[in-house]
């Protein structure tokens, strides 16, 4: 029988600290989790942890190559942003996430060094490191606290994972809720553990599901000790954000209200999103001298400043976008409108959002020090009441969607009322417009949380389609790409944002069956239950 390929790879395990004011957690080598040495009390609990955590943000760790564009959360939250409408990557430049941009990386599941083996290999990783520290919850000696505390976090890091490789390797739920997703493991493995057949969208998610509420009641009442930590507010925020994904409306709301209370949802306009310890800022991670990298990292794609990949391949907001925010929204100054360059190139509205804490200012042409104030953001309290006021508005509250909009937008846009908006019709396309409540709760959605929470994700979920256009602000270049490669983005039925599935997964676990390679299910290809071997 074939074993399954879930890298169990070494990482650093971290030694715990009170808060992100003060140093970042130590390292010390270890080769993995297992093991009953070090999962025997607390101490090593809390080294497997915050080991496991620190693969949130490590670059180069997943792929025997293309590592630049591998480094943890962060760069698939880009590489979502990438696939959708909202973001324009203006140039190529080094060619770090142009393929994620182009729709250019399914052919490529046969090779280690593309995305479909990153991301799977990613988030397989954690949880199979969650899986051995979950083992040892009967057994683990230390302050009950402590155990709830370490077991709680790793619960929530197994729902968030199972969540995103479902959105990645599957269709949104709602609509193909019984279609296949991907397999589920609860138990520690290794690269001998037998593998399994996919699971459906409805089975994942309930694992999700079910995880992240053992996570929410380990977690009740416990200060988070870093904030690259989970608690109970950051726990409730990504269960708010599964229940969003499954249409269970109810259940976000509830949990996004308990989450929008660990951070400040006003306005900072001197934020530039490189600080983990800002008031929005529910779960981040805080990066030192002796952590920190230069290109390998979320700011050197997006600071033009830094001179790097992030003036080679500007990432830039879609006209379509930029226009619908108000002139007098404060948010409206991340982007500059236009910029020539010398020869002649033109950049219409290059972000300012994101930027290296470590220079002179804006537009100064360097950044002193790209090793610190390059922290990695999360998740951020307007987030949640974004996702409030979009439950409310669908389960038929529209009175109090409209008091958490205006709220929200209080500190952003002096003057902005929502009062006349109504209804939830959504356009067949994202540019297909309704005039309705829930199309102007989204359209803050995208404005706040552009190039922080992955655009292509909300599509699904949302299940429009879209288009590109060079009027948009997309380079010719990528249109032809995705002509070539025959995409149907506006068809939310398609398998275009679903990702293929590492060769080597394929060859190792024979009950796998492959996504379509190309935008519609073929042969032995899909999400059909009966292809389950």
């Amino acid at each position: 029988m074939k074993k399954i390929f879930i890298a169990i790879i070494a990482i650093c395990a971290l030694c715990l600290v009170g808060s992100c004011n003060q140093e970042l957690l130590d390292t010390t080598p270890t080769t993995a989790v297992s093991g009953d040495f070090m999962l025997g009390d607390t101490d090593g609990g809390y080294m497997a942890l915050n080991g496991t955590l620190r693969f949130l943000w490590r670059w180069g760790q997943t792929t025997t190559g293309n590592y630049h564009q591998c480094f943890g959360i962060q760069s698939y939250a880009l590489m979502g942003d990438l696939m959708g409408e909202d973001m324009v990557m203006a140039a190529q430049g080094n060619g770090w996430f142009w393929f994620d941009y182009n729709y250019n990386v399914k052919s490529r599941y046969t090779l280690s060094t593309w995305r479909p083996y990153d991301a799977w290999n990613y988030y397989y990783t954690i949880i199979s490191q969650v899986n051995y520290i979950l083992a040892a919850q009967e057994t683990m000696e230390g302050a009950s606290a402590d155990v709830e505390y370490i077991m709680g976090n790793a619960y929530a890091l197994r729902a968030y994972s199972y969540h995103y490789l479902a959105m990645t390797f599957a269709r949104s739920y709602i609509g193909h809720e019984d279609r296949l997703c991907v397999p589920v493991y609860t138990e520690p493995s290794s690269a001998g553990t037998e593998g399994k057949p996919r699971s459906t969208n409805r089975e994942v998610y309930a694992q999700a599901m079910s995880d992240i509420d053992k996570a929410v009641a380990l977690l009740a009442g416990k200060a988070q000790k870093h904030c690259s930590h989970i608690d109970e507010y950051v726990a409730n925020g990504i269960k708010a954000r599964i229940a969003l994904c499954m249409g269970d409306y109810n259940t976000a709301n509830a949990a996004a209200a308990i989450a929008v209370k660990g951070g400040s949802i006003d306005f900072d306009k001197n934020f530039q999103y490189n600080d983990a310890t800002q008031a929005s800022v529910l779960w981040g991670a805080e990066v030192i001298t002796a952590q920190g990298t230069t290109n390998p990292q979320f700011l050197a794609h997006m600071d033009i400043d830094f001179a790097g990949y992030g003036a080679r391949a500007r990432k830039c907001c879609s006209t379509e976008l930029y226009d619908q925010i108000a002139d007098n929204d404060l948010r409206k100054e991340a982007w500059w409108t236009y910029e020539v360059l010398a020869d002649g190139t033109t950049y219409g509205y290059q972000q300012w959002k994101f930027q290296f804490a470590n220079k002179a200012g804006k537009g100064c042409g360097s950044v002193d020090d790209p090793y610190t104030g390059a922290d990695h953001i999360f998740m951020r309290a307007p987030e949640m009441q974004l996702i409030m006021a979009e439950c409310e508005a669908r389960l038929g509250n529209e009175a109090q969607a409209k008091v958490l909009l205006n709220e929200l937008m209080a500190t952003r846009q002096p003057g902005y009322d929502c009062s006349a908006k109504s209804g939830l019709q959504l356009g067949a396309l994202t540019t297909d417009k309704t005039g309705s409540l829930l199309e102007e709760i989204i359209l803050q959605r995208r404005i706040e949380l552009w190039g922080e929470y992955g655009r292509i994700y909300d599509i699904k979920r949302l299940r429009q389609g879209f288009e590109r256009t060079l009027e948009m602000g997309h380079p010719q270049a990528s249109l032809n790409v995705i002509a070539t490669n025959d995409c149907h983005l506006y068809d939310p039925e398609s398998f275009d944002w679903v990702l293929t599935i590492p060769q080597q997964e394929m060859d190792a676990n024979p009950y796998m069956v492959q996504n379509p390679i190309g935008s519609y299910a073929e042969g032995n290809y899909g999400d059909d239950p009966s292809l389950n071997r």
